[in-house]
């Protein structure tokens, strides 16, 4: 039973709209499916991270430094507002097809401000701190069970958010991502800025 109900937490954690999901929206459709997935992938070894730091016990000690985490805290909030200024200032509402504009950003670049935009998240931080906190064990035999269970939040994140960019690269949306790809972006520009002033000001 315990088995089942982390699987349904790691799910719920993971399609609950956020920074990511957006994120993965604006990189779709505007540089195109691999984009998006090197996005998801970003993401998905962020979350690498944040289980390494969780089971070697640094979560606890950031958890008891507050100047370290508001540090972080910060770090992540000013990174959501440069990436939704940057998307807002960029905009445009050229018909062209989604994934074929110019661009000069590297794929490499899609993966790092997937995975930059994730491991500066102290919400996610949190999460891992509260849910491992509660999973790991001084018996090292039982923190394997944990690591698997880590394994799989972070495949999961990875297969939804691509799966999120897959669905909204096919054909049967892109007729109506293209007419609207001005305003998409001006969304997700507000939305990733939003949630960075908002992990600022929150205490």
């Amino acid at each position: 039973m315990e088995i089942i109900s982390l699987a349904i937490i790691g799910l719920l954690i993971v399609i609950s709209p956020g920074a990511d999901f957006v994120l993965v929206l604006k990189n779709s459709i505007n540089a195109g499916r691999s984009s998006g997935i090197l996005t998801a992938c970003g993401i998905s070894l962020a979350i690498g991270v944040h289980i390494s730091y969780s089971l070697l016990g640094i979560s606890y000690l950031i958890s008891q430094n507050e100047l370290l985490f508001t540090l972080i805290k910060y770090a992540g909030a000013a990174y959501l507002i440069y990436l939704g200024v940057k998307s807002i200032l960029t905009a445009n509402d050229t018909l062209e097809k989604i994934g074929k504009s110019s661009t000069t950003t590297k794929p490499s670049q899609y993966l790092m401000q997937g995975f930059f935009c994730n491991m500066l998240n102290p919400k996610t931080m949190l999460f891992f701190i509260s849910l491992f906190s509660q999973l790991i064990s001084s018996e090292p035999s039982t923190n394997s069970y944990v690591l698997w269970y880590g394994l799989y939040i972070a495949l999961l994140h990875g297969i939804w958010f691509s799966l999120v960019s897959v669905v909204f690269t096919s054909k049967h949306f892109q007729g109506y991502l293209i007419t609207m790809k001005k305003r998409l972006n001006q969304a997700c520009g507000v939305g990733l800025l939003s949630f960075g002033v908002v992990l600022a000001m929150k205490s």
